[in-house]
């Protein structure tokens, strides 16, 4: 079986079957704030996750945490590159199984973790690097609380979408025809 057929398979077995223990039979995506009508799910381009941890300048030290992370491929480079730890956390338990199985064949589950959550009840102060792909809506929401539980340094990279102009970048780069932005908390708030 090749690695799509694998991957295809333990999807198709639930979340369970990516950490060996059985799915609860009541699980559901959080429902506090759901956003996944909002922003679907789109797959960041290999060149555009390099850039946003090149931009987020992620070290071994850091703690990466993508929110919204899909298929996992953001803190999966981070661990694999920079041997960085994080948290990715997603509504939709169909791309955390991907994400936990993706982790699991690229051989990072000791780094990487993944989890069903609602980004909004998240507890972001474990974070040094914060990923986002969502919307400048999205964004906007979420800027008090980066700005509360993130610890001044503490490195915000957005692919895509900006906060407009209620906190400017601190740089902005465009790859592949794609923006790139970049805050730092405690720095132009």
């Amino acid at each position: 079986m090749n690695r799509r057929e694998t991957l295809t398979a333990m999807l198709a077995l639930g979340a369970g079957a990516c950490t060996g223990l059985p799915a609860p039979k009541d699980e559901q995506a959080p429902t506090g704030t759901n956003f996944s009508a909002a922003v679907p799910y789109i797959p960041t381009r290999p060149e555009i996750v390099d850039a946003m941890l090149d931009l987020g300048a992620v070290g071994a030290k850091d703690v990466v945490y993508d929110l919204g992370c899909g298929d996992g491929r953001i803190v999966i480079a981070a661990a694999k590159r920079f041997g960085a730890s994080g948290l990715g956390v997603d509504i939709q338990p169909d791309v955390i199984a991907m994400a936990e199985s993706q982790a699991h064949w690229e051989g990072v589950t000791n780094r990487v973790k993944f989890a069903l959550h609602d980004l909004f009840d998240l507890d972001l102060r474990p974070a040094t690097v914060v990923m986002l792909y969502l919307s400048v809506e999205l964004n906007l929401r979420l800027r008090p609380k980066l700005l509360a539980e993130l610890h001044p340094g503490s490195r915000i990279v957005s692919n895509r979408f900006d906060m407009a102009d209620v906190w400017r970048p601190t740089r902005s780069i465009v790859v592949a025809d794609t923006p790139i932005h970049l805050w730092r908390v405690g720095a132009g708030v």
